[in-house]
């Protein structure tokens, strides 16, 4: 693996090389191993490991980055040269700031968790291919078909600047992916940490194929409005689709369904999330695309947006501009992407908070007259961005509950549903988990009880 040491000698070939006023280097890579498996058989086993630095250099209001994954002296020559030439014909940026120095950082930065972890780093094809077996045997028991990944990751990702800034972040990641088939249903599972000790197949694959024999012989419902219990994965991939909303940049240019939101009621008053990159149960860099920590923000408090998170220069842009007293505290609290950008920032390391008196899935069944238990959607898109509007389907796992009871499986609903209207509507709540989806960002999400979820059309399978 690539080290500290190593990546800051890098950066001081970088600067020898450069006539910029300033410039950055984020240096990142790392190994990534990859199991695939289908039809109950491994078919696939890939290892890739490389690294990348990226050259960012200023002058005087003019900005532009170059990249490449050679870093012998020639090529580390050539990418500092194009990132200037580039940088050279653009235009002046008005809001492009200097770069952040050394000792900058706010003062209630957090102490950071370790997340690598040796047993993780040290994953074998054989270890991953003993894990697909525990899969594949709980298959064969129940007679179905499976597919799916077991990955695992270290990486490193640092960034340096003339300026003196320098940090840097390394970390281990393994992912187990299991769909079970049969001959009309399927069950799904997926899990995600940076510590592989974490993920247990066996119990992935039994939940996963559980949930393909007990939707089997799926049964039509009519669409309509109904309770619905969505576990983890259900609730993260819908909620994904608001959070870049959340960045400051988006309410400056208008693009957000928070403008004219802020400090307003417009969810329900348990709802309350957090942007919390030192959780427990995250993971990612602890420092922004600019080497600026990442702060604990407090997002929604009981139902209101109480903040956004700032980019260094979208937070003095906000102070500028006419909606700098209605957005709440306004400062740069590390959620900025590497410049330039377009994006400006977003909050990606979300954590719901534990609610007062959690409750279980199989309690929020036990609780439901009529509803429709989803254990995960897909194939999500935006229909209104202001309502936040989404329209998708259910899948792997849809059932009908009737008096407290899981009764049978169905055929998969498309809805349309406003995020809004969702997060108004919660009944109950579980304890937040380390949740993985298909259509969203891994975020420490609870299972969730929401009345009057909008199922629009009835699927054929």
């Amino acid at each position: 693996m690539l080290t500290r040491d190593k990546a800051a000698e890098i950066f001081e070939q970088i600067k020898k090389y450069s006539t910029a006023d300033e410039v950055e280097a984020m240096i990142y890579g790392g190994k990534f191993a990859l199991t695939r498996f289908a039809n109950n058989t491994i078919h696939q086993n890939v290892v890739e490991e490389n690294y990348s630095v990226s050259v960012r250099t200023a002058f005087g209001g003019r900005t532009a980055r170059a990249t490449t994954n050679k870093f012998d002296s020639d090529s580390l020559k050539r990418v500092v040269q194009a990132s200037e030439s580039l940088a050279k014909v653009q235009h002046p940026d008005p809001d492009l700031l200097a770069m952040p120095g050394a000792g900058e950082s706010p003062a209630t930065t957090r102490a950071r968790p370790s997340r690598h972890f040796a047993q993780t780093a040290g994953l074998t094809p054989e270890l991953r291919a003993d894990a697909v077996e525990k899969i594949v045997q709980v298959a064969n028991r129940y007679k179905l078909t499976t597919a799916g990944i077991f990955s695992s990751s270290e990486s490193v990702e640092g960034i340096f600047n003339s300026r003196g800034l320098n940090d840097w972040h390394a970390q281990t990641s393994s992912e187990i992916s299991i769909t079970m088939l049969a001959s009309d249903s399927s069950g799904w599972q997926k899990a995600n940490s940076p510590d592989a000790s974490q993920l247990d197949p066996a119990t992935l694959a039994e939940i996963s194929a559980r949930k393909a024999i007990e939707s089997a012989r799926p049964r039509e419902i009519p669409p309509g409005k109904y309770t619905v219990i969505l576990e983890p994965a259900a609730v993260l991939d819908m909620s994904g689709f608001m959070f870049w909303d959340f960045g400051g940049l988006s309410i400056v240019d208008q693009r957000s369904f928070l403008n004219q939101r802020v400090g307003t009621q417009i969810f329900g008053s348990n709802i309350n999330i957090w942007d919390d990159a030192a959780h427990p149960l995250q993971s990612g860099t602890p420092f922004d695309g600019e080497g600026v920590p990442r702060q604990r923000v407090h997002l929604v408090e009981n139902g209101i947006v109480k903040r956004l998170v700032y980019a260094r220069a979208t937070a003095e842009k906000m102070k500028r501009s006419e909606y700098k007293d209605k957005v709440g505290p306004v400062a740069a609290t590390g959620h900025g992407f590497s410049l330039p950008n377009e994006m400006g920032e977003a909050p990606m390391n979300i954590v719901f908070d534990t609610p007062a008196n959690p409750k279980t899935v199989e309690q929020m069944i036990a609780s439901t007259e009529h509803g429709v238990l989803v254990t995960r959607l897909w194939y999500i898109r935006e229909v209104d961005p202001y309502e936040k509007i989404l329209t998708g389907m259910t899948r792997d796992g849809t059932f009908y509950v009737e008096d407290g009871r899981v009764r049978h499986g169905i055929l998969n609903f498309r809805f349309n549903e406003s995020l809004i209207h969702m997060f108004s509507n919660v009944e109950a709540m579980g304890t937040p988990v380390r949740a993985s989806g298909e259509e969203s960002f891994d975020m420490v999400a609870p299972p969730m009880k929401v009345r009057d979820f909008n199922f629009t059309e009835v699927t054929k399978f």
